[in-house]
């Protein structure tokens, strides 16, 4: 019998138990404003409750001439709006003991709150309030310029911040998705109000939000609220929001450095986007790949082929296998910290582990691929924030919430053979896009690298 608890799910021959367990988890309900705002909750009992505001606009709406005005805009937002200056919005935050944020990525923007479930309206009012009524005063705009700036600073000193941003570059060149977030310095320091006026009016209408609650909160006074806070906002914008579709280029980007103790490597190679029929064989390709640290026991004897045998040679410091996705592509592939002397080696291995699961899938590593799978997406679904942020991305990709029975069906309906065609279907005999930083000298070049994603070792 195989049986989820709190603690962990058991190999077995049934599912029936399972199933049962997870059927008493809530239902997302899910209702739509006149105007074309959608509102999704999900109740738990407690004394807390997250609610936000998910937008479809980020920095892959922009242009050439504004890239950075959505990461712009959400610093902008809590600078105080017509009813609020910042100092008593931060104070009526700070008083009613609550945490507001927000953020931005490359096609969402996201701001949200988590309270005592007696505030939620409280909550709703500030986020309407500055969401539709931020003042964008000239002279905060240009204060604002200055910590945007330090910030660029803070990422360009994170290393993987740094290989993502030059991995999204070269695999989408002259493409808005190969823009950065935080957009050039040029343009942070250019940016006008009218701008962020125009991007407002262009980006943030009622039918690319999606008002999400989790936690503490009934669905039909989320609706009200939403209704009472919201139900103005437009359902057009005064311009046609444009996404430019998505173009990969097979390609790399090396920049060397070698007075870096260690060197960091992307690799990866394009993907469907959300909504593609091989999403759940690749979030299992990605747990049968896996992730290892050096500072971490057990690698030797993980059960990821590829991971035991970078830890037994001792080839990196950390190896992980990323996913991310985007509405019409993505990106798929392995992230490596090494030594300068094992960079080919290395390179070998990650390699070897993609392209083998083009010709066998051991059947015993699947199915640990799936039940660790199943527990690391059911584990994260503990507390409201996580909940709420999990309802608001899938309402605004998929357009509804999967139930976990569903995840766990998904999941379970992926064979070996399934994992094999999409590992052929992305990984066979295609063009890479890779980024590196460091003392590289010895990471082999694009056609090594390349004629590795065909040729069989076996």
């Amino acid at each position: 019998m195989r049986a989820f608890t709190r603690t962990g799910l058991r190999l077995g021959k049934s599912n029936t138990r399972q199933f049962s367990l997870l059927t008493a988890y809530p239902q997302t309900k899910q209702s739509t404003l006149a105007n074309g705002l959608r509102v999704a909750s999900e109740t738990t009992d407690g004394d807390t409750a997250t609610v936000g505001v998910w937008i479809d606009a980020g920095s892959r709406y922009e242009t050439p001439e504004n890239n950075g005005v959505a990461h712009f805009l959400e610093h902008m937002s809590f600078k105080g709006t017509g009813k609020r200056t910042r100092i008593q919005l931060e104070q009526e935050v700070e008083n009613m003991g609550g945490h507001l944020n927000a953020y931005t990525s490359r096609e969402q923007t996201v701001f949200y709150a988590k309270v005592n479930k007696s505030d939620v309206p409280q909550a709703m009012d500030i986020m309407s309030d500055i969401l539709t009524n931020s003042k964008y005063d000239e002279a905060a705009i240009d204060r604002e310029r200055d910590v945007i700036l330090r910030e660029m600073q803070e990422v360009d000193g994170t290393m993987e911040e740094v290989i993502f941003d030059r991995l999204h570059e070269t695999a989408y060149r002259d493409t808005m998705l190969g823009k950065t977030i935080l957009g050039p310095a040029e343009n942070v320091q250019s940016i006008t109000r009218a701008q962020i006026l125009e991007y407002t009016n262009t980006h943030y209408v009622a039918p690319r939000m999606v008002v999400a609650g989790a936690g503490a909160v009934e669905h039909d006074d989320l609706v009200k609220l939403s209704e009472k806070f919201l139900g103005s906002v437009p359902s057009q914008g005064k311009k046609e929001a444009v996404m430019e579709p998505a173009r990969f280029t097979g390609s790399d980007i090396r920049v060397r450095y070698d007075d870096m103790p260690l060197a960091h490597v992307a690799l990866s190679f394009p993907i469907g986007g959300w909504k593609d029929p091989d999403n759940f064989p690749l979030l299992l390709i990605q747990s049968m790949l896996g992730s290892w640290n050096k500072a971490s026991t057990g690698g030797v004897h993980s059960s990821s082929t590829m991971i035991a045998r970078i830890a037994q040679q001792e080839l990196a410091d950390s190896v992980s296998c990323f996913n991310t996705q985007y509405s019409d592509t993505g990106l798929f592939g392995i992230y490596g910290v090494a030594g300068e002397f094992c960079l080919d080696n290395l390179m070998f291995e990650m390699t070897r582990g993609l392209t083998n699961l083009c010709y066998s899938v051991d059947p015993v590593q699947l199915d640990e691929a799936k039940n660790q799978l199943k527990m690391n997406m059911l584990s994260q679904l503990d507390g409201s924030t996580v909940i709420c942020e999990d309802i608001g991305r899938q309402v605004l990709t998929y357009g509804r919430r999967m139930h976990p029975t569903e995840v766990v069906s998904r999941i379970d309906a992926v064979d070996a053979q399934a994992v094999k065609n999409c590992a052929n279907r992305y990984f066979y005999d295609r063009c890479h896009a890779l980024a590196a930083v460091g003392p590289i000298y010895e990471l082999p070049d694009y056609d090594w690298i390349r004629r590795k994603s065909y040729f069989v070792r076996f």
